[in-house]
């Protein structure tokens, strides 16, 4: 098996693919979700339930927080390049 640090970028991979095959950009944090509070639960050993699905919510939050902040700084570099400063 993979490390735990692993989930966060193969969603965030998941997520692009998706969106590659038509997936609405409006859907994406919620589906990040999802696909967080799965691997969760699928993933982790941890015995209580509760737990796994906590951990899984702050995965896919985490994807889709990253995601996001990384496409609005590169939006914000491009746009100050445009205008010069």
């Amino acid at each position: 098996m993979f490390s735990e640090a692993i989930i966060i970028p193969v969603i965030i991979a998941i997520i692009e693919v998706l969106k590659g095959l038509g997936l609405p950009k409006r859907f994406a944090p919620l589906i990040s979700l999802i696909f967080g509070i799965l691997a969760g639960i699928f993933y982790l050993d941890h015995p209580e339930l509760k737990v796994r699905i906590f951990q899984g919510i702050v995965y896919g939050l985490s994807a889709a927080g990253l995601y996001s902040g990384a496409k609005n700084t590169l939006e914000e570099i491009r746009f100050r390049k445009k205008i010069g400063k």
